[in-house]
């Protein structure tokens, strides 16, 4: 198998590094305005937080379609069952949580009664979900939804990166190659 085979293609891999940077900052940022009092401050960073989520959300879309449409590099052939499992697992956790966070977080925003408004890179006018009645109870629940959901995406990207790292030092295959075009591949062809 050549090199290329072994490799996502590049639209799947600046899609896989875009979206893997705009997660880890929207975890960072959720984590640090969650605890700010009520300002002026806090209300900007919730309009940018709401801005890479949609981004996230759109994004996502883009990574689906073209993962859909190219065959990604077979798994190596020593893993386990059970590893390939975990592998295919994992990757469909992640494509629950791209959708599922930004959805849930715009359904929060869209429940609440504060009515407070979405604008996107404070430029553009972002509606709330259709048909959805405000109510502070089902904003509630949204929110502790949108919370628990966070907090899966945290243990899943630790997940994801211990396995990655324990293929490349552990197991030296080239998994971690397959979507990190500036390492080496270990095997050669």
């Amino acid at each position: 198998m050549n090199t290329a085979q072994r490799r996502y293609s590049s639209a799947a891999v600046f899609l896989h590094w875009l979206i893997a940077l705009l997660i880890i900052g929207q975890i960072a940022g959720g984590l640090y305005m969650h605890r700010l009092p009520a300002t002026t401050l806090k209300f900007e960073l919730y309009q940018w937080h709401k801005s890479f989520g949609v981004t996230i959300l759109a994004l996502s879309v883009l990574r689906l379609g073209w993962r859909l449409t190219h065959r990604p590099p077979p798994l190596p052939d020593a893993m386990s069952r059970i590893e390939q499992f975990g592998a295919r697992a994992s990757h469909a956790g992640f494509y629950v949580l791209l959708f599922a966070l930004p959805l849930v977080g715009w359904a929060m925003v869209s429940a609440s009664p504060k009515d407070l408004p979405t604008v996107l890179f404070e430029t553009v006018p972002f509606p709330h979900m259709p048909g959805l009645p405000q109510s502070k109870s089902l904003e509630a629940a949204f929110m502790q939804t949108h919370k628990y959901l966070a907090y899966s995406a945290i243990a899943l990207l630790f997940l994801h990166v211990a396995a990655a790292l324990k293929h490349h030092f552990i197991k030296r295959d080239d998994v971690l190659t397959a979507m990190a075009p500036w390492i080496k591949p270990k095997s050669s062809s």
